[in-house]
């Protein structure tokens, strides 16, 4: 898996918070045999972040955070 397809993944976990107008990345959102899947993306992209490929900013905005 590349960032891009771990970007892919990620966005269908983002959903809308109990606070207003803040959205935030639900992993109970994925089925339970594919979590594992997920888990292995966000740990991808934040890897990303780490290492300066992208920035957190870069990142929320390409997810849909932002």
């Amino acid at each position: 898996m590349d960032l891009e397809q771990a970007i892919d993944l990620l966005k269908k976990t983002v959903k809308f918070s109990a606070v207003k107008n803040q959205k935030h990345i639900d992993l109970t959102l994925v089925a339970t045999e594919d979590r594992f899947t997920y888990e292995k993306a966000l740990a991808l992209a934040m890897t990303e972040v780490k290492k300066g490929t992208l920035t957190e900013a870069d990142l929320k905005q390409k997810l849909g955070l932002s």
